[in-house]
């Protein structure tokens, strides 16, 4: 079987019509979209019982990811990771067309309690509209009465710390920091397998079937960390863009061919310019999982300006 794993694996993505998105993944990165549709996510890899990547070339074209983890775990993904039920991460790409809805995803100590699982992320800027911004935290001195409060008189928005972004931005998402993804956002989205979100607020707009969206208020207030004011932007120190016990995400410029070291199965996601890889060519928003058992781990890069994020299971 390790004959079918020198090469990197590529899935068929998933596409999720959202009430905020849009259509930039055609004009960005040339996806080939549904007509039509408003579409805010593209799920890239992913393990979960109702929505499920799968292979969609090369000799195992055709396997779910989750039979990957579950059956040939050691030489696709290496030793020593988690011994949970599926792959742990989820890997997305987002078009807010729209700013999305004020939300937060439980803890871990009290997400079963509140019928959810949790989640920590990270965000990475492929693109970003003039004035766009992120919403995450609150501003300095903001208390969970002030924002009850808020919540009441539908004044939500001026008490969230607001931050301007730009392509090549980051920002570090953990479980209970109350956050928004502002208007022409296009992101990259590491996160934890959960699909968990309470809304707190959405902007007292409609969804898709011309309804109200459905919050949940005692649920978001109980999750949310009201201590935590005015994050800063995720800073790259020695090439790190976010790290915590679930994922590591790197940040490579590829001004020449790159070796991957990495006993582990690697999740690449080119975020400029055009690499090469494995005998195969991926250009930017292509997502490759380069499995443990390869012994191509070279990144050749095709075009100046090459970049790539390199997200690891620590």
């Amino acid at each position: 079987m390790s004959e079918h794993l020198q090469r990197p694996l590529t899935f068929e993505p998933h596409y999720m019509d959202r009430v905020w998105g849009g259509r930039r993944l055609e004009s960005c990165i040339a996806r080939a979209l549904p007509p039509g549709r408003p579409i805010g996510e593209s799920w890239e890899l992913v393990d979960r019982a109702d929505v499920q990547s799968i292979v969609n070339s090369g000799p195992l074209t055709g396997a779910s990811l989750h039979d990957l983890w579950t059956t040939m775990r050691a030489p696709v993904f290496g030793d020593g990771l988690p011994e949970t039920e599926r792959f742990p991460l989820l890997a997305k790409i987002l078009d807010a067309r729209d700013t999305l809805s004020v939300q937060v995803h439980p803890p871990a100590g009290i997400a079963p309690a509140l019928g959810g699982e949790p989640k920590t992320e990270m965000w990475y800027l492929l693109d970003a509209d003039a004035g766009a911004a992120l919403y995450a935290g609150f501003r300095k001195g903001t208390t969970r009465a002030d924002f009850e409060q808020a919540i009441v008189e539908g004044s939500v928005e001026s008490l969230l710390h607001k931050v301007p972004v730009q392509r090549g931005d980051a920002m570090f998402i953990p479980s209970g920091r109350c956050h928004a993804i502002g208007s022409g956002c296009f992101i990259i989205e590491i996160q934890q397998n959960s699909d968990t979100t309470f809304r707190v607020f959405d902007w007292n707009r409609t969804g898709l079937d011309g309804k109200p969206r459905e919050l949940h208020i005692a649920e978001s207030l109980a999750s949310i960390d009201f201590a935590d004011h005015e994050p800063s932007l995720a800073w790259e120190q020695a090439g790190v863009v976010a790290a915590c016990p679930l994922f590591k995400v790197e940040r490579w410029d590829l001004s020449a061919a790159q070796f991957d070291p990495a006993a582990r199965g690697v999740i690449f996601t080119v975020i400029a310019g055009s690499l090469a890889c494995g005998g195969r060519t991926f250009r930017k928003g292509d997502f490759f999982l380069l499995p443990a058992a390869s012994a191509d781990r070279t990144l050749t890069p095709l075009e100046s300006g090459t970049a790539v994020l390199r997200t690891t299971i620590p």
